[in-house]
């Protein structure tokens, strides 16, 4: 099968079992914030490897819920569908998303002054302005930090899923 099928077939896949997670009435799975990372599916469509991940609620218990409702999650998926057939399901748990808030924490923890700040100390202290008022803080509590420290985020997650 071409590899560009196959790509367009783990994307509708992926797209339909987030779709068919909201109906899952299995409370361990209903309770829990449970997202579809990536489908793969194999070349002959009989099997395919879920990577999901979980905010909220315990894993294990997400993991065993997702694998008690397969069944009812494959059917709905045939209905869904038009495939010949309808692959098995395995469900694998992602943890790139925790990864990357650990990597988050850790980069906002570090105590690193933007150079424009420095910049803008001394330009301020010559021509007697208060340095907030040039500065790139909005608030004045490091919202450029956080806004670099976001984007550096979303760069590693990006990494990490593709």
């Amino acid at each position: 099968m071409g590899s560009y099928r196959k790509d367009r077939i783990n994307e509708e896949v992926a797209k339909e079992l987030s779709l068919v997670l909201r109906t899952v009435k299995d409370p361990r799975v209903a309770d829990a914030f449970v997202s579809i990372i990536k489908a793969e599916v194999s070349g002959d469509l009989k099997f395919a490897k879920v990577y999901y991940s979980v905010l909220g609620g315990d894993k294990k218990e997400v993991a065993q819920g997702l694998r008690s409702s397969a069944g009812y999650i494959r059917r709905s998926i045939a209905k869904n569908m038009n495939l010949r057939v309808t692959p098995e399901f395995t469900f694998i748990e992602d943890n790139s998303i925790s990864h990357g808030a650990h990597i988050a924490s850790v980069l906002n923890s570090l105590d690193i002054k933007p150079e424009s700040d420095e910049e803008d100390e001394s330009s301020g202290a010559k021509s007697g302005n208060d340095t907030n008022d040039n500065n790139d803080n909005n608030d004045g509590n490091g919202t450029s930090m956080n806004t670099i420290t976001m984007t550096l985020f979303f760069i590693i997650i990006a990494i990490f899923l593709f």
